[in-house]
């Protein structure tokens, strides 16, 4: 426990105090926010502010992880994969954001090279998590593994759907000053409560164990970035002092998507993170709607843009948003819990 919750105090102290440097440097070297033109007008305020601060909470986080082993706590492959997806995407991420300051416009890699580089990490992540943990990792998840099996092949496909997925939801998300941050602490807190309630119940044997790897390793790493993502929020919340651009939003979705696959709890994910759920499925709805019937059923995608068209003041909507975020994660929590006392006293 105290590795956990030095993780998430030094991930915390880092992101607090190395954003404020992270914030001079970019106005410094001139890496300020790009903004589309057909996004909302109160949004053009805000061109020039520096971004690409998810360097701060990948650096953060690291540090966080790799202080916390200091007091004892042994390295483990589960926690160096989450950690490998996590720089993976923000590499990614932060091609993205370069190629967006130094070309001065609001769109970077193009989306064929962006599915590469997702794809990549994401074959590189499946392929090692089944050297370590093995083949048993290849079932679907819900609190835990599930009857349906779909073998070497069928796990590395899954793995880049669920990685690809959940770091373009954050990705989306990331449209309002600190609506992607703060809701992605609220979900690294339920896999912090997660993991470890794993650690705590790892019993051979019994139907109501757990068969993460090493689910002491994953709680520190969820802490880390919890600690980052609160650190980096100070500064990121409205009027945002600095945005955390894709290096910030791939690396954590991803991070998220490893947490879930290694935890066993794949599945979970999508009530976890149910914000993210809801701003890509606005995505994806006003696109299909837009090409078969040529009309819109927001007044922008995602759709907390929506509400700021209609009238919604930018911090209503966030407060709001992260309500919506808060609830999804308390409920997911609950059903985890529910499972496991449906299984009766451990014996």
């Amino acid at each position: 426990m105290r590795a956990v919750l030095l993780a998430a105090l030094i991930a915390l102290l880092v992101s607090l105090v190395g954003t404020p440097f992270a914030i001079r440097l970019f106005r410094a070297q001139g890496y300020g926010q790009l903004i589309r033109d057909d996004g909302p007008e109160a949004h053009h305020t805000k061109r020039g502010t520096p971004t690409m601060g998810g360097a701060v909470i990948i650096v953060a986080s690291i540090l966080g992880y790799v202080v916390a082993h200091v007091i004892g706590q042994s390295f483990t492959a589960s926690g160096l994969l989450v950690l490998f997806v996590m720089l993976g995407l923000g590499a990614v991420g932060f091609l993205d954001d370069f190629i967006k300051i130094r070309k001065q416009r609001s769109l970077g890699l193009t989306a064929r090279t962006k599915f590469v580089g997702q794809l990549l990490v994401s074959v590189a992540f499946a392929l090692l998590a089944l050297h370590y943990t093995g083949d048993s990792i290849s079932k679907v998840s819900f609190v835990r593994d599930t009857a349906i099996n779909l073998g070497a092949i069928g796990f590395v496909i899954w793995a880049y759907v669920m990685i690809s997925a959940t770091s373009n939801g954050v990705n989306l998300t990331d449209g309002l000053d600190g609506l992607a941050s703060g809701s992605a602490a609220m979900v690294f807190a339920a896999y912090v409560v997660i993991t470890f309630w794993q650690f705590g119940n790892r019993c051979p044997g019994s139907d109501a164990c757990y068969l993460a790897r090493d689910p002491l390793d994953l709680a520190i790493v969820a802490a880390a970035a919890m600690g980052a993502c609160f650190g980096f929020l100070w500064w990121n919340a409205a009027p945002a002092k600095i945005f955390m651009g894709d290096t910030g939003s791939l690396s954590l979705g991803g991070t998220l998507a490893s947490l879930a696959i290694l935890s066993r709890t794949e599945l979970l994910l999508i009530i976890l993170g149910g914000l993210f759920v809801v701003e890509t499925l606005s995505v994806i709805l006003q696109v299909a709607f837009f090409k078969l019937f040529r009309r819109r059923i927001f007044n922008m995608a995602p759709v907390h843009h929506h509400f700021e068209l209609a009238g919604w003041p930018e911090f209503t909507v966030i407060v709001r948003f992260w309500i919506v975020a808060g609830l999804a994660v308390a409920f997911g929590l609950g059903l985890f819990y529910a499972e496991y006392l449906s299984h009766g006293p451990l014996g």
